[in-house]
């Protein structure tokens, strides 16, 4: 694996693991895009069922959101160890990780069993959509575990270099979640709660393929009884560095709640279905863009422990340069043919129709945003908590959600600005990403004495 990360042409080995990344990535999106796909086309009541799918969606990117948390925050770490010859400190990050991601996961579930139901509510629910999102989530949060398993240590998996393994992961869990999803929802007629049913079931096939691996002689990390504990100076690290990806993650449930609440109360439940459908491929479209960069991660953190600047100025180069042009061709489908993804969602001509007006300016941003997410990747792959957790509140928290309250004031209709505000933070957080990285990780890479100075 180090001769691997160490030596030869940074952009082959680049796609070798991204590539597989992606492919990983977009199919575990199959496991929301196939219940939203099916779940519109049920017979009587379909787009009310869509509808309380999306508002049940923030909980669910919350629980992922956990997963990031830990796996996205060990993993680095544990790269860098290796990258400085450490295997039994990186599997002691691993372990801890294992632990902690089997602690939140039971808090989770006792805490959202109980509260779902208000919450839900709170986010926006109808009377008419309440019945969908509270059948979906008392299945789903049965396999809670399941979830935080397979998502947070599939990403030890995939920086020992085994990025295809990784993807094999992923893509067990989401073919039997196509399978069985139409099987449970239609032939069976278990409705919403059948597709909750089956993805509980592909993630704890995928939970059991994860540990199978990293329990096995094939991993040159192995997970093992002796490091399951938690080290609170570990644990800081790991929960500093994976503040940035949860903050990206858990705030898209909390603007998917401002969406949801905004929306209902200018635009009815109409206006909340079509922005189910619009974050749902804004998910799907930015995948091959967070996953080429999450890709690209071990190999710069590898080197970066090492010590060789150059291959790590190569990564980020070519990292930043395929991210740009990803983030412009999901802008032009947008822009110009937005029809066609919108139509595998929902049937409903009135749905199809404003969400098919609306995506063009709620995708406008996303010419630049593919820098934006390299970028903040790649102060991950450095170690630099603070810069990535400080774009990820700009976007979300200091920009999206003030510009979400505040347009309507001013702008007509009014759920139209709602929209609006998505693009407008896009590019303000782009702009504002790209001096920050000018401005501090290139000085670092530029004098490696400052190597020290990196996010503890």
């Amino acid at each position: 694996m180090s001769s691997r990360f160490a030596a030869g042409s940074i952009p082959k080995l680049l796609l070798s693991l991204a590539l597989p990344a992606i492919a990983a990535q977009i199919v575990n999106a199959l496991y929301n895009v196939v219940d939203r796909m099916l779940i519109g086309r049920m017979p009587g009541g379909g787009t009310f069922a869509l509808t309380g799918l999306g508002i049940a969606f923030p909980l669910i990117m919350t629980i992922s959101a956990f997963a990031a948390l830990i796996g996205l925050g060990g993993a680095p770490l544990a790269s860098m160890k290796l990258g400085e010859g450490k295997p039994k400190e990186a599997e002691k990050l691993l372990g801890s990780c294992c632990l902690m991601l089997l602690l939140v996961s039971g808090v989770l579930t006792a805490v959202l069993l109980c509260f779902h139901r208000p919450l839900l509510i709170a986010f926006g629910a109808s009377g008419k959509t309440l019945p969908y999102a509270s059948e979906y989530m008392g299945i789903y949060l049965l396999g809670t575990v399941s979830v935080l398993m397979s998502l947070g240590l599939n990403s030890f998996i995939s920086i020992q270099g085994f990025a295809k393994t990784a993807m094999a992961t992923v893509c067990a869990g989401a073919v039997l979640n196509a399978i069985l999803a139409p099987l449970f929802i239609f032939p069976m007629h278990m409705g919403v709660r059948g597709a909750a049913l089956a993805t509980v079931i592909s993630q704890t096939a995928s939970a059991i393929w994860v540990l199978s691996f990293l329990t096995s002689r094939r991993s040159h990390l192995r997970l093992r009884l002796r490091n399951l504990r938690v080290n609170p100076r570990m644990a800081c690290r790991i929960l500093a560095l994976g503040l940035s990806p949860f903050i990206m993650q858990s705030t898209e449930s909390l603007i998917q709640i401002v969406f949801n609440i905004s929306l209902a109360r200018y635009g009815g439940d109409l206006y909340v279905g079509a922005i189910s459908i619009l974050t749902s491929l804004m998910q799907l479209f930015s995948l091959p863009l967070s996953s080429f960069a999450q890709g690209a991660q071990p190999v710069i953190g590898y080197n970066y422990g090492s010590g060789d600047y150059a291959r790590v100025k190569a990564a980020i180069r070519f990292c930043t340069a395929v991210c740009g042009v990803l983030g412009i061709v999901m802008w032009a489908v947008a822009v110009f043919l937005p029809r066609f993804p919108v139509m595998i969602f929902t049937d409903q001509a009135d749905l199809i129709a404003l969400t098919e007006r609306l995506m063009p300016v709620f995708f406008l941003g996303t010419c630049i945003y593919g820098i934006q997410l390299a970028l903040q990747q790649m102060f991950l792959a450095l170690g630099q908590a603070k810069v990535s957790i400080f774009i990820a509140v700009l976007r979300k928290i200091i920009l999206l959600i003030p510009l979400v309250f505040v347009l309507p004031e001013f702008i007509s209709p009014k759920a139209d600005a709602v929209i609006m505000a998505e693009p407008i933070a896009d590019a303000c957080a782009a702009v504002t990403c790209c001096i920050l990285f000018a401005a501090t990780v290139k000085r670092l890479l530029r004098n490696p004495d400052l190597a020290s100075t990196a996010d503890p």
